[in-house]
């Protein structure tokens, strides 16, 4: 049964990238690059002081930190790590190329879902706020139908495609060590993560912000710095990779010689993977933050998909490929990576990329818990009861428990279906609701030229009507 359902899964991923999103995500990119007139370039340093700014509605609301934290902590996870190893096995260094693209392309994408899940956002019974694709959908298309739809598949994409595969590169982790045991050590971390998961998520989403905004910065900090102490002790090599990754994505044999293991679905992939842009589900984190414009949250997302990708996924690319060990496709995943680190640091750099790796997949793990929750209170239509509540948390901890012992294409392949469906509903709606989010950009952009911080009134864009909490 398991064979029939990892051989669908994988025929249903190879065309769903090998066709379809492989159009609508590039194609969305350059679309909304334009659009927005470079917006992931010209605002990126504006970025940088916005997620500095407090929450505007006091200590008990989001701020844009902790809405980047928990943005990032689901970006940031086991798709840095393993899964650019699995793309540079597989599809060659090439896949790097794409997998920048991909993010660059992908940051005016973000930038779009994040202003418009701000200014379809609902104020919640506490006084806080909340959004997302599914409300965006809702408030201006008039589809509750197709706003369900895409809230079903994000909680299935967030507490079971990721949370399965962040489980299983947990314990993947482990199996350099000698202790590790087929058949009963997945078995017991599964159980020790299961735990200390649940642990975690029963506090909610404020809990969620809190635990990520410490976490996210420690671990993305001491990774970069022991992938930058790699490559500064390679300096040498650092001209033959850029040749190599340059090379490997022109490469016309690379490329069309068997689609489905292609250099560019791969870089799309896990560009795709790691930094969300065009799922639409960050978003919902997003339109949590309490600021006084909605294109401050966006110009946040923007850097979210920035320090994912361009600065961690590249750590990592550079890492494996300055190590002097050659990838091979049976080394893709964790594999690779231990290698390479104990190619340059012995032992204690097995041990060392275990501990980021394990610190990157449980902050994936509860980043993405944060997404399932905001799912199912759209769902509810109000905030869930406690027994709705608790039954979501009892699946998500099962689900870690499923991930720790099942098998790497099915969970990889599972993930990247659930999620290019998400962005097969979410590129073609913001598309149609570019509009507002450039309208409210130009609103934004006009008030900077003012010497103002600027402040958002739904009226002075034509959306009073249209909005909820900017009324």
């Amino acid at each position: 049964m398991m064979d029939l359902y990892g051989k669908l899964i994988g025929q249903l991923s190879n065309y769903l990238y090998g066709y379809i999103l492989i159009v609508l995500l590039l194609g969305g990119g350059i679309y909304f690059t334009i659009r927005t007139k470079g917006v992931q370039l010209k605002y990126l340093a504006e970025s940088l002081r916005i997620v500095l700014e407090p929450a505007e509605d006091g200590k008990d609301s989001i701020s844009s930190f902790q809405a980047l934290m928990v943005s990032t902590a689901s970006r940031v996870g086991t798709g840095n790590i393993a899964g650019i190893s699995t793309a540079i096995c597989i599809g060659g260094s090439g896949a790097v190329f794409w997998m920048w693209m991909t993010a660059l392309l992908g940051c005016a994408t973000a930038f779009l879902e994040g202003t418009l899940a701000q200014i379809y956002k609902r104020r919640a019974e506490d006084g806080s706020c909340y959004g997302g694709p599914s409300y965006y959908i809702e408030s201006v298309l008039h589809n509750r139908k197709l706003g369900v739809v895409y809230a079903v598949f994000m909680i299935l994409t967030y507490m079971i495609g990721f949370n399965l595969v962040a489980s299983f590169n947990i314990v993947d982790s482990f199996k350099v060590y000698s202790f590790f045991t087929p058949g009963i050590t997945p078995w017991i971390i599964g159980g020790i993560i299961a735990l200390i998961f649940g642990i975690c998520i029963s506090g909610g989403g404020k809990q969620i912000a809190k635990v990520t905004g410490f976490l996210v910065p420690v671990m993305g900090v001491l990774y970069i710095a022991a992938a930058l102490l790699i490559i500064v002790m390679h300096l040498n090599r650092i001209p033959a990779v850029f040749g190599s990754i340059f090379a490997g994505a022109f490469d016309f044999k690379a490329i069309f010689g068997g689609f489905s293991g292609s250099v560019i679905m791969l870089g799309i992939k896990r560009g795709l993977f790691s930094n969300e842009a065009g799922v639409g589900a960050s978003a919902t984190a997003a339109g949590s933050a309490s600021v006084s414009h909605p294109v401050k949250q966006g110009l946040v997302q923007v850097l979210s998909v920035f320090i994912d990708t361009i600065v961690i996924c590249s750590a990592t690319a550079f890492l494996l490929l300055c190590s002097g060990v050659e990838p091979e496709a049976e080394m893709a995943g964790m594999a690779y990576v231990q290698t390479a680190m104990s190619n340059v640091f012995g032992s204690f750099g097995v041990v060392f990329i275990t501990v980021a790796l394990n610190l990157f997949a449980f902050t994936t793990l509860i980043g993405n818990y944060f997404f399932t929750e905001t799912g199912i209170a759209y769902l509810c239509g109000k905030t869930p009861s406690k027994t709705i509540r608790w039954t979501q948390r009892a699946i998500a901890v099962i689900v870690v428990v499923i991930g720790a012992v099942a098998s790497l294409g099915i969970v990889w392949d599972t993930a990247d279906v659930l999620m290019g469906i998400m962005a097969v509903i979410n590129v073609p709606v913001i598309m149609m609701l570019s509009g507002r989010a450039l309208n409210c950009l130009e609103d934004y952009r006009k008030q900077k030229k003012e010497g103002k911080n600027p402040v958002f009134r739904a009226a002075e864009i034509g959306l009073k009507e249209e909005t909820d909490f900017w009324k």
